[in-house]
């Protein structure tokens, strides 16, 4: 879905609001209608009013894939039901004895996918450091077609300087796509940067009220777009109507709700990195983090403020200090999933990373006492308070 006219020159907010949100021409209604139909009726044999089937096409997915395609100044939206559907989905672009290079600690789902799944159909995989485009330009291959990273990755918010990386792959003629979940297009435009595809787990940030599932593919490229949409009608892992409407619904405060949990993030880490009891605490924008300045220049809001994100690992020591920090805790829910309105803590080790290899996760340093906290928009000194009370 294209985005065309005055819209391109509106803010980010504004574009998060009134893009895809147009007030139904029939009623007049504000909020645009849900259309919970599986087919439509047809003019004649071939003769439809631009939809046949709601796997291929639906309006309510088509206002969605504008409104998100308009947050990431790209031209195309290809939704899909879940984030790793739309991931799938953009690893199936590629063929037997194709290879893929992808951040080595990224979510862990997309590890088992591409390992348990896709490999058994041919397609190669390694998994790189992607903070050091060098590092990353020694492991490409002859047959090496997309790299695909991860910036913040999870849980270890390790950097890759898209720009950097832009221009390798630019150099080698291979796609890069980057997936963008943890910071959300308000933080972060990889399509700005250079990126060929952006990814998101829209079930995050995006909606950002932990109440729906959903994936997002954005690109400029009218190639790539019109490949993925026929793989998204061809495999059919696409989002209901109502979940693309709830998601429509959500991101018109995102703005609001991811600078609010990315702030009170930047204060939280700031407070965690001087309690003793801890051995490490990882935040881009601390200071002691050896990749601050990239996270400084590449992590922008859209009127080009540094944000840091809203999310923070730290060391909690042993097993025995997690679990008791855990059961303390009164505000902080243990749970997968991050970018929610309310606060969260998992065990990225036996959670989101279970796929993993142990020995793999242990070479990155994602070990059993590594704790990751996804901050939500509660009060901030309330956030401390209870963490503070958990420690103790």
């Amino acid at each position: 879905m294209s985005v065309k006219g005055k819209k391109n020159s509106w803010g980010f907010s504004t574009r998060a609001v009134h893009t895809g949100n147009e007030s139904d021409e029939i009623t007049g209604s504000i909020s645009p209608p849900i259309h919970l139909t599986a087919t439509y009726e047809q003019d004649a044999v071939g003769k439809t009013r631009g939809f046949d089937y709601s796997r291929v096409d639906n309006p309510t997915r088509r206002r969605i894939e504008e409104n998100l395609s308009s947050l990431e100044n790209g031209q195309y939206g290809i939704t899909f039901s879940t984030g790793m559907a739309a991931t799938t989905a953009l690893f199936q672009l590629f063929d037997q004895g194709d290879h893929i290079l992808i951040s080595r600690n990224t979510y862990g789902g997309t590890y088992r996918m591409s390992m348990e799944v896709l490999q058994r159909h041919g397609i190669e995989f390694d998994w790189v450091d992607t903070r050091d485009v060098n590092n990353v330009a020694t492991r490409i291959k002859k047959n090496t077609k997309l790299i695909h990273v991860e910036t913040p990755t999870n849980p270890l918010l390790e950097l890759c300087d898209l720009e950097a990386m832009s221009s390798l792959c630019k150099d080698r003629g291979i796609i890069l796509s980057v997936d963008n979940t943890f910071m959300s297009p308000y933080g972060q435009r990889p399509l700005e940067l250079g990126a060929d595809i952006v990814m998101h787990s829209t079930t995050k940030s995006l909606s950002g009220h932990s109440d729906i599932l959903g994936g997002a593919l954005i690109t400029n490229d009218a190639v790539l777009s019109e490949k993925l949409h026929f793989m998204q009608k061809a495999t059919g892992a696409v989002p209901s109507p109502f979940d693309c409407w709830i998601l429509l619904r959500s991101t018109k405060t995102l703005a609001l709700r991811y600078q609010k949990a990315s702030d009170s993030a930047n204060e939280i880490a700031g407070w965690l990195a001087n309690q003793k009891k801890l051995s490490k605490v990882v935040y881009p924008g601390l200071k002691n983090h050896p990749q601050y300045a990239l996270a400084a220049k590449q992590q922008t809001t859209p009127d080009g403020s540094p944000i840091f994100g809203n999310m923070i690992s730290f060391e909690i020591g042993s097993d025995n200090a997690r679990d008791r920090f855990i059961n303390k805790l009164q505000l902080f829910t243990l749970a997968e999933s991050l970018g929610g309105v309310e606060s969260l803590i998992c065990s990225p080790y036996s959670m989101t990373h279970a796929a993993l290899p142990d020995q793999k996760k242990l070479e990155m340093g994602i070990t059993t006492s590594l704790l990751r906290l996804s901050i939500g928009i509660e009060n901030a000194e309330d956030l401390k308070n209870d963490l503070s009370n958990a420690l103790r």
